[in-house]
Formats: C-alpha cells, sequence, structure tokens
C-alpha cells in the first residue's frame, strides 16, 4: 500500500469513527499512525530492539544508541507476548499465517520456532494480537531492511533501557589483533587458493584445446599416408603391366616418386604423432592439478569460514537455577560448564549485557546493560545515562526504579557473585566481538532454545499466554529433523506452521 493510500485511509476511518462518536478513538489511531517511525539520525544496523509491553511501544538501538521508535500491538489477554529475551531467527517479507486463516503478516521477523514475531499489522491502541508483536505497517517495512538474522529482541513488562557499564571482569580483556589478523590471512589465503584453482582449471582446458588442435594435423597426414600408398599402390601395377621399355622406365619414375613422397608424409605424421602425443600427455596433469587445486581451495575456503565464524558475535547465557554457563555461537551451542554463585538461593536478577563497539585498537569493547527484575525495570547504574540520539534530543540520567524488588540485585552485584573457571574466563573473552552479549537470569533456558536459535530465556511470573496456547507438533519440521541437541536444560524445539 503506498503512502498516499495510507493516509487517505486512515483519514476516511477517522473521519467514519468521528461520525459515529469515536472522537477520542480516532484520534488515538490517527496518532499511532503518525507516530510510526521517529528518525534519530542517520542510524546504523540496529543491536537491539526493546519492547515495552506497558507503553506498547517498541525503541531500537544500534551501536551508538536510540534510533527508531513507533507504537506496538502486542498480545491480547489470554495470548499475551511473553515477556523474556529473543533474537531475531528468520525473515519474511511476504508471510502468512497457516494458523489464523491465512493472515497476512508482512516483513515478519521471527522471534519463536513456535510463531511469536515482529509484523506489520493493525494498531487500535492497545494489545490486540495473537502473540506476536504489531508494527506500523511502515516502520515495519523499514525495520526489515535494517535488520540482519540474531537482532537481539528483548521484551520488557514495563520501561527498559540499555545503560552504559564497564566490561564484564567476569571476561579478561582480550585483544582482537590476533584473531582479525589471522582471519584476515586466512581470508587471504582462500583467495588466493581460489585463484589457484581457476588458473589450474583454465590451465587444463588450454591443455585439452592444445591436445585436441595437436590432433588435426596426425589426421590429415594420415589421410595423406593413405592416399599416397594408393597411388604406389597404382605405381607398382602399371610397372608390373608395362608392355615396353618406355612405359616400364615411366612406371619406374612413378613409383619411385610415389614412395618418396610416401617416406615423406610417413616422417611428418611421426612428428605430428610426436607433437599429439605430448599434448596429449600434458592433459592428465592439468585435470589432477585441478582435482589438487579444487581441494585446496575448499580447504582454505573452509578454514576462512571457520576462522570468521570464530569472530562471529557470541552469546553468554549463566543461569541461577542451573547454576551453569552455555555459549552459542552462530545458533549452535558450544560450550556448557557448571559455574559457581554465590549466595546461590537469592534472586540474582535479569541482566543482559552487550557488547555495542570497539572504542580503540586495542580490541576493547563498549558495554551496556538492560536490567530486569520480576518483570520490573531493574534500577539504573548510577552515574551513567542512555544516549538519545534523536533530533533535539538529551541525554537522558535513569534514576533508579523503585518498585524494584529489594531482592534485586544490581548488575555489578550479579557480576560480583558469579565465579568462572579461569580458562573458561580467558576462551570466551578471546571470542567477545561487537554484537556479543552476556545474559544473567534467575531463569533457566527456555524449551524453545535449541538448533537454530540464539538463547530464549522468557520472564517467570509474567503472562505467557501466548507461548503456552501454541500446541507444539512432535518431530518439527523436516529442516529439523535429526539435528543434534545438548541435553538438560536443553531439548530438541517442536514447531508448528503459523
Amino acid at each position: 500500500m503506498s503512502n498516499r493510500l495510507r493516509t487517505r485511509l486512515s483519514h476516511l476511518i477517522i473521519a467514519a469513527l468521528i461520525a459515529t462518536g469515536g472522537v477520542a478513538n480516532a484520534r488515538h489511531f490517527h496518532e499511532q499512525e503518525s507516530s510510526a517511525a521517529v528518525d534519530a539520525r542517520s542510524p546504523g544496523e540496529p543491536i537491539m530492539a526493546i519492547v515495552s509491553l506497558q507503553r506498547q511501544q517498541i525503541t531500537i538501538y544500534d551501536a551508538k544508541g536510540l534510533i527508531l521508535r513507533a507504537p506496538v500491538s502486542s498480545g491480547q489477554k489470554g495470548r499475551e507476548t511473553p515477556a523474556g529475551i529473543f533474537s531475531v531467527l528468520e525473515k519474511d517479507a511476504d508471510h502468512h499465517s497457516n494458523l489464523y486463516d491465512d493472515a497476512s503478516m508482512p516483513h515478519m521477523q521471527r522471534l519463536t520456532w513456535s510463531g511469536i514475531a515482529l509484523h506489520g499489522g493493525p494498531l487500535p491502541g492497545h494489545p490486540a494480537s495473537h502473540g506476536c508483536i504489531r508494527l506500523p505497517y511502515e516502520f515495519a517495512e523499514r525495520l526489515f531492511d535494517m535488520t540482519s538474522i540474531g537482532m537481539r529482541v528483548i521484551v520488557a513488562p514495563r520501561d527498559a533501557a540499555p545503560v552504559a557499564i564497564a566490561p564484564p571482569a567476569l571476561f579478561p580483556q582480550a585483544s582482537a589483533a590476533d584473531a582479525e589478523a589471522t582471519a584476515k590471512a586466512a581470508a587471504a589465503e582462500a583467495e588466493e587458493a581460489a585463484k589457484k584453482a581457476d588458473r589450474a582449471r583454465m590451465a587444463a582446458l588450454l591443455a585439452a584445446r592444445d591436445a585436441a588442435r595437436a590432433a588435426m594435423p596426425v589426421r590429415m597426414q594420415e589421410n595423406q599416408r593413405r592416399k599416397q600408398e594408393a597411388a604406389l599402390a597404382d605405381a607398382e601395377r602399371a610397372f608390373d603391366g608395362a608392355s615396353s621399355d618406355s612405359a616400364r622406365e615411366e612406371a619406374t619414375a612413378a613409383r619411385t616418386k610415389a614412395a618418396a613422397a610416401l617416406v615423406d608424409i610417413e616422417t611428418r605424421l611421426a612428428a605430428a604423432k610426436e607433437e599429439a602425443q605430448a599434448k596429449l600427455d600434458a592433459v592428465a596433469p592439468a585435470r589432477q592439478a585441478v582435482i589438487t587445486a579444487g581441494a585446496d581451495s575448499l580447504a582454505a575456503a573452509e578454514k576462512a569460514r571457520m576462522v570468521a565464524r570464530d569472530l562471529e558475535p557470541v552469546s553468554v547465557f549463566i543461569s541461577r537455577k542451573t547454576q551453569h554457563l552455555y555459549v552459542r555461537q552462530s545458533f549452535e551451542q558450544i560450550m556448557d560448564v557448571p559455574i559457581t554463585i554465590r549466595d546461590p538461593d537469592r534472586p540474582i536478577g535479569t541482566h543482559i549485557f552487550t557488547a555495542m563497539d570497539r572504542t580503540g585498537d586495542n580490541g576493547a569493547v563498549a558495554w551496556t546493560v538492560v536490567s530486569l527484575q520480576h518483570g520490573l525495570a531493574e534500577r539504573a547504574i548510577a552515574g551513567h545515562v542512555v544516549p538519545d540520539a534523536s533530533p533535539g534530543g538529551h541525554d537522558v540520567q535513569l534514576a533508579s526504579t523503585e518498585s524494584a524488588s529489594p531482592e534485586s540485585a544490581s548488575p555489578e552485584s550479579a557480576l560480583d557473585r558469579i565465579s568462572i573457571p579461569p580458562e573458561t574466563s580467558e576462551r570466551i573473552a578471546a571470542m567477545i566481538s561487537p554484537r556479543s552479549s552476556l545474559i544473567i537470569s534467575d531463569e533457566g533456558v527456555s524449551s524453545e532454545t535449541g538448533r537454530g536459535t540464539d538463547f530464549v530465556v522468557l520472564l517467570s511470573g509474567e503472562p505467557q499466554g501466548g507461548i503456552a496456547i501454541r500446541h507444539h507438533t512432535p518431530g518439527g519440521s523436516g529442516r529439523y529433523g535429526g539435528d543434534r541437541y545438548w541435553g538438560s536444560p536443553y531439548r530438541p524445539p517442536s514447531f508448528s506452521t503459523w
């Protein structure tokens, strides 16, 4: 739908509402549509989205701060959008629901395989969906074009925002220079190997072409030899049938000439065969070189891919419930180790630390944290601000949330209570890059977490109707059949069409 048509439709709806006495509703609808997107500057690629269920609002952040904001419509009563931590798993610009009468879900960005997603839809000004998060249509399209698979999405019961924090001391700062240099070297090696494979293929083609060309003179000389052999045979018969001295003399000359010509052809044929054999002998090594160079290229490309993958962001999850630390990278689990949390029976809160961007050549990374506690925005870290880069915006000093539970832990105290084996800390530190994250929570890993997902963490004590009502189909989609999962608390997710 074009902007002009959508605006016209908005005006018609407003007029209809006014005519029926729904002036307040009409004004609210218009405000929702007109505030669908707030330009915050020239934005970078989004790193996280925070949805406030209380405010019915989504806020998008890149590495420098807030960039976009829009109203939303979350799940209605009984089908509530679950509060928790998600990420974008899949994108489909023209998705239709298989559960709800083929309903259009344009610019869908999936958050769970059971059917929670961001997508464009009508915004009546209150929760009205079946569990998804509806966005204004134009905003949904714009956001769809900006995001990448893996973008963090935090669904908070109330207000929440990232605040700056010192790098978590759990992970000793590690320079990224060596890893990045290794990745560049591996990429250069793969590129050179690919070029070598291309040169080998070209050399094999040229060798085959030269062999084919060299065979042509052989065939020509063989044809000439057959003709000359026939000519010599004719001369022999003429000599044998000569009835006079003059005829015999003429036949002798013809026979001598034919024999000499045949010797000449034999000489040329032998030379042509020798050259053709040399060309033919070069074909097999050239083809073997293609096989070898191709294998080397594949190996170098795989090595570069693995090294590049090692630079992909990692997600670390520390669960007070299970007393374990888990690491996922590229939607696959790569680590599961027990850790120690001091006072394990005391709540630690839910905190999402995010590495936003590098701050210098030494590999240091700037971090923010979003804290949630029992469905409430955790108190802000004293002295820290949230950057607001919107036109005319100002950095906002966050005050403590008075309604937070007295048992709630600050991000710093949560970090202080955790002890990780040094070798694990060092291994994780070497993998930290922008967009990496650390989640600390009282919760365990949701059963929605599995192959093809980042960590999914649901806040207990909050309505989860949008998850609870979805009846999962055992066995799941063929895309994921037979994939390996990694024991408690993980299990293979069940999938449903929606």
